[in-house]
């Protein structure tokens, strides 16, 4: 299986060597649990929580199954939720696109979902709103991967998880509505890709 060819190219335009040692440090323990469970050829539940559900923790989400395909970690499953359930907000789904994923939307609910194809012959990802609990998400054995301050201090105990990983990103819902609003969400997308591809480049299979 590959990558999609738009965004093979898209990733080897991201730089990890801009990242500061701040934003390495902030990244290290991600690095650290994904990097245990690789080398004991466990499967790796990652899920990526924010708040709402509906842009940044898609991102992550999105992000890291696809780095693991790009760089090859196997058994890697990502998941996302909130601590209430939305919806995908509409420019998450365009700057995927814009990033060369293919997207479908399959249910027209006020809470729709996405199928988001990255690689040729491998499932697509479901993408829609949901609690960090929901039955589609893992019930133990995954690190909670927190994305935003709010969620962070709304969840102080998130059930089933076996390790908490907060690495925090300025939520580009500021921009909404606002002449910068494409070029917000590039940006944090870009940002979200960039460390998520400095952490499986330091796996170590």
């Amino acid at each position: 299986m590959k990558l999609l060819k738009p965004i093979r190219e898209y990733i080897e335009t991201l730089d990890t060597a801009r990242l500061s040692e701040e934003r390495k440090s902030i990244l290290q323990p991600l690095v650290d649990y994904v990097n245990l469970k690789a080398q004991s050829n466990q499967i790796i539940q990652l899920n990526f929580i924010c708040t709402h559900n509906s842009r940044r923790s898609h991102l992550a989400q999105v992000w890291a199954q696809t780095m693991s395909e790009y760089f090859k970690v196997p058994n890697i499953q990502c998941y996302s939720g909130g601590t209430e359930a939305t919806a995908v907000y509409p420019m998450v789904v365009q700057t995927l696109e814009n990033a060369g994923f293919q997207i479908s939307k399959k249910t027209s609910a006020e809470n729709p979902v996405y199928h988001i194809t990255y690689a040729t012959n491998k499932d697509p990802l479901l993408a829609f709103s949901k609690k960090y609990d929901d039955d589609f998400n893992p019930k133990s054995g995954f690190a909670a991967v927190m994305t935003c301050s709010q969620a962070d201090a709304g969840c102080p105990f998130v059930a089933g998880s076996e390790k908490r990983i907060s690495v925090m990103y300025e939520d580009p819902k500021v921009s909404d509505g606002t002449p910068q609003q494409q070029q917000i969400y590039k940006d944090r997308s870009e940002q979200i890709a960039t460390e998520i591809k400095y952490v499986f480049s330091k796996i170590n299979l």
